[in-house]
């Protein structure tokens, strides 16, 4: 969300950031209604004025005059009662294209119009040759016992899954690895709420508009409601996260912090619940694209500063890269395109990990600068050195999520005889230091 006089005097350039990346949105007409918004704010202002003026001088007079000035105020109330909810009609048309309005991204994001034309910047690694017929990660998991899709669909339906035996130690392994390396550098980490009221989706931007949207956004809804402290019915709806991001950044939502205390760095680990509705007939087999998995995510909290925040965002992208190389997965970084990239988005980077059996590399984490677009929502501020107050930038990137670096992992790690090597960073994880999974 922006400040509407920033988008008066930059309109232009919005203009074309509405255009690159693909948003639904008039800015002509939002400026139009937000000088109706205005207009009808300055109406209201001036008949409770006048209201207030009516009132003094109703206590003071009698007789007749007494009666004129009470008529008077009749007659402004009953254009407050139709001004009231013109104005409020308005406003909600105004709110409902102000949450649209796109950041500008950086000069340097590549202009595009899909994932199609993000460009990857870097690579590492050897892509692995076999000299075997390779397996996918479903047949691996069945043969080694140690996933089982059927029973995961019996009992959770489409896309559910169950990991097993050594997979469960692997899978936790690297979650954990994950946890105890941003710990090392400096993030606090957290196990964060995983059912989460409106506000925290909303301001972190996963609702496509101001309230959720079943249809568009890929977010679950819980349908029961649950009792407040008193016993009474909560009225606040209720969904379950898609990452620990919303949690973290919500955290500090509607607080003022002291400069000195900045960047603040945060790691949250939790499950994790997406819908994928707009991804239905895609990767429809195996762990791909499922709807719960578990993740470590990063959270950064910083000054009000474009050259500072660039440089922790290449901090947290620099982390992710450490970790595939030590997990020994080769993997590749995307730039992301403006047509692939949120409307809330200044910067991004994907890490893309490679996996044999598609023959491709595959989006393993991302990193986004949002500048203060997420917490003017969540109304998170600082106090600079000269006692100004200040929206907070926030950055987001995974650290690792559970599904594909499984996948990444045993495709990559496979033998012929049907064993999958473990990572050496991950054997201290493993039941006795185990250091491959084999076929019982």
């Amino acid at each position: 969300m922006l400040d509407i006089k920033f988008i008066r005097e930059n309109a232009d350039k919005i203009k074309e950031a509405i255009k690159n990346k693909n948003i639904d949105l008039d800015l002509d007409g939002l400026l139009e209604t937000d000088g109706k918004r205005l207009r009808a704010l300055q109406y209201i202002e001036e008949l409770n004025a006048e209201k207030n003026v009516l009132n003094d001088l109703i206590q003071k007079s009698q007789g007749d005059e007494r009666k004129t000035l009470i008529e008077q105020g009749k007659a402004v109330k009953e254009k407050m009662v139709i001004a009231e909810p013109e104005y409020s009609g308005i406003k909600k048309h105004f709110d409902d294209l102000m949450v649209k309005v796109p950041v500008i991204p950086a000069e340097d994001v590549p202009v595009g119009k899909s994932e199609k034309e993000n460009v990857e910047i870097y690579t590492w690694g050897e892509i692995p040759k076999f000299d075997f017929e390779i397996k996918d990660h479903i047949q691996l998991g069945k043969d080694l016992d140690i996933l089982d899709l059927e029973r995961g669909t019996k009992i959770s339906g489409y896309r559910g899954y169950y990991v097993k035996n050594e997979g469960v130690s692997l899978m936790m392994g690297f979650m954990m690895y994950a946890l105890q390396k941003m710990i090392a550098k400096g993030y606090s980490p957290m196990i964060v709420p995983t059912l989460v009221k409106e506000f925290p989706l909303f301001g972190s931007g996963y609702f496509k508009g101001k309230e959720y949207n079943p249809e568009i956004d890929e977010i679950y809804q819980v349908a029961s409601s649950d009792k407040e402290a008193d016993g009474k019915i909560s009225r606040d709806k209720k969904f379950l996260v898609g990452t620990a991001e919303p949690s973290l950044l919500a955290y500090y939502s509607g607080e003022i912090l002291k400069e000195e205390d900045l960047p603040m760095k945060l790691c949250g680990y939790s499950q994790c619940y997406r819908s994928e509705i707009g991804s239905y007939g895609k990767d429809t087999k195996g762990l791909y694209r499922v709807h719960e998995f578990m993740k470590v995510e990063q959270v950064i909290l910083s000054k009000a500063n474009i050259e500072e925040s660039n440089a922790l965002q290449q901090e947290m992208v620099g982390i992710s890269k450490e970790m595939h190389e030590e997990l020994g997965l080769p993997y590749r970084q995307l730039k992301i395109c403006t047509g692939d990239m949120s409307a809330g988005k200044y910067k991004m980077f994907d890490i893309e990990a490679w996996i044999p059996s598609r023959n491709s590399y595959g989006e393993t984490g991302s990193a986004s600068n949002f500048l203060d677009w997420q917490s003017r929502r969540l109304n998170v501020k600082y106090v600079d050195k000269n006692g100004d107050k200040k929206y907070i930038y926030m950055l987001n990137n995974t650290a690792l999520a559970s599904p594909r670096t499984f996948i990444s992992i045993i495709e990559n790690y496979q033998q012929e005889d049907g064993s999958v090597l473990i990572p050496e960073v991950l054997k201290k994880y493993m039941p006795e230091g185990m250091e491959k999974i084999v076929k019982k």
